[in-house]
């Protein structure tokens, strides 16, 4: 039996808590909100998150981080990936270097456009990092419904581990060496799901949604591979597979608000209508400024950030990608 301590006591955070309390490990929660705690210690519920699921009795949530992380071999950090560098921050001097940390999210710093492996390198350098990253909506995984994830670090040792940590007949976890590749496909999904939504919302048809996934694969494959990261990755579970669930499902948070901007809603109120965290804002945001920099055309993701921060019709925008000037499927 291990112990655990998940940073954030959101949706995902608390439906892998209870997978891994399922498999017999000790699970800490920690929560900046005295609701979210009391709610998970006393009527063992998080009626925001998970409103249908039972949290077991032996799932403890504190507010006090050093008491939630003292002990634990991993700790898991559940949180937006804009909250990543301060939390690792706060916890810098109480970690110790032999406790794992493991991130769930999705996404790169806005002005840095580090990778979130290399933002918590750079304020956790002596503990080893893994990324868990995949096509998972806490809503299933909260059910036991069959789900498949990858984990990746630089130290590739410590991502066996993981694996170990996490698998079961539930939630198989297959290993990848590309840490680029699964960190920016998992980033860049969020944009593409984002603009999915909003031609749902709009009233556009399944043709459109495949020439968006489609269309926005090639952004995907174009700007990780730039970086680095491997081309088959992003066929794989953290690319084509995150792309296809988040796309699609009206789990995801990203296709919600996007159905909501297509239907007239301002992205800022489409965002709180949500009332959770909707990553492919400030992703689309970070990779249409570092698109730039690294001269790779991505004409999706140009085109939604002119929709949400320049109020640009939807509709406008979805005419001016169907107008582009002609070219081959291959580029």
């Amino acid at each position: 039996m291990e112990q655990i301590t998940f940073l954030g006591g959101g949706s995902f955070g608390t439906a892998l808590s209870l997978l891994l309390e399922r498999k017999g490990h000790k699970v800490n929660i920690w929560d900046r909100k005295q609701a979210t705690v009391d709610d998970i210690n006393i009527n063992k519920r998080n009626l925001k998150y998970l409103p249908n699921i039972v949290i077991p009795p032996n799932i403890y949530a504190t507010t006090d981080i050093a008491e939630a992380i003292s002990g634990s071999k991993y700790i898991v950090l559940a949180i937006p990936s804009y909250a990543i560098r301060g939390i690792c921050r706060a916890i810098k001097h109480t970690v110790n270097k032999e406790q794992i940390i493991i991130s769930i999210a999705k996404g790169i710093e806005e002005d840095t456009n580090l990778r979130l492996s290399e933002v918590i390198k750079q304020e956790l350098s002596e503990n080893p990092v893994v990324i868990l990253s995949g096509p998972s909506h806490a809503e299933e995984i909260s059910e036991g419904l069959p789900t498949t994830v990858v984990v990746t670090s630089e130290q590739m040792i410590y991502a066996k581990n993981v694996q170990d940590l996490f698998m079961c007949d539930k939630f198989r976890v297959y290993t990848n060496e590309d840490i680029i590749g699964v960190e920016i496909g998992g980033a860049v999904k969020n944009i593409i799901a984002l603009a999915t939504g909003i031609s749902d919302g709009i009233g556009y048809g399944d043709n459109t949604k495949a020439a968006l996934m489609t269309r926005g694969m090639s952004e995907i494959v174009r700007v990780g591979t730039k970086l680095g990261g491997k081309k088959e990755t992003f066929f794989g579970l953290t690319g084509m597979g995150d792309l296809i669930v988040t796309c699609t499902s009206m789990h995801s948070r990203n296709r919600r608000a996007g159905i909501l901007i297509g239907r007239g809603v301002p992205a800022e109120e489409a965002r709180k209508q949500i009332g959770m965290v909707v990553e492919g804002v400030e992703a689309c945001r970070a990779f249409y400024e570092f698109k730039e920099k690294l001269g790779v055309p991505m004409p999706i993701t140009e085109e939604l950030y002119q929709v949400l921060f320049k109020g640009k019709s939807p509709k406008l925008a979805v005419q001016e990608l169907m107008s582009r000037t002609k070219k081959d499927e291959t580029y």
